[in-house]
């Protein structure tokens, strides 16, 4: 079961990561990035690891809190259903 929560929680939080790192980096460049006023010495590759990385993590976050509110009825539903 704990496989299965995971799963919900990671699979769409990729998903939505991967969509939003490509309206972030559609908008910016990241040889441009500026971070306090110093341009960034990564590879573009490297920023866009890290952008996709943090996307990710913001992602899972918001899926893990919206699981968290789901009522614990479901769950002993679900576990139910699992050993009939």
């Amino acid at each position: 079961m704990k496989l299965k929560l995971a799963l919900w929680v990671l699979w769409p939080s990729f998903l939505a990561a991967g969509l939003a790192e490509m309206a972030l980096f559609a908008i910016i460049d990241p040889a441009e990035l500026v971070v306090f006023g110093q341009h960034v010495a990564a590879s573009r590759e490297a920023i866009y690891s890290l952008g996709f990385f943090a996307l990710w993590a913001i992602c899972a976050l918001s899926s893990a809190l919206t699981l968290s509110l789901v009522p614990g009825k479901l769950f002993e539903d679900e576990q139910a259903s699992e050993f009939d």
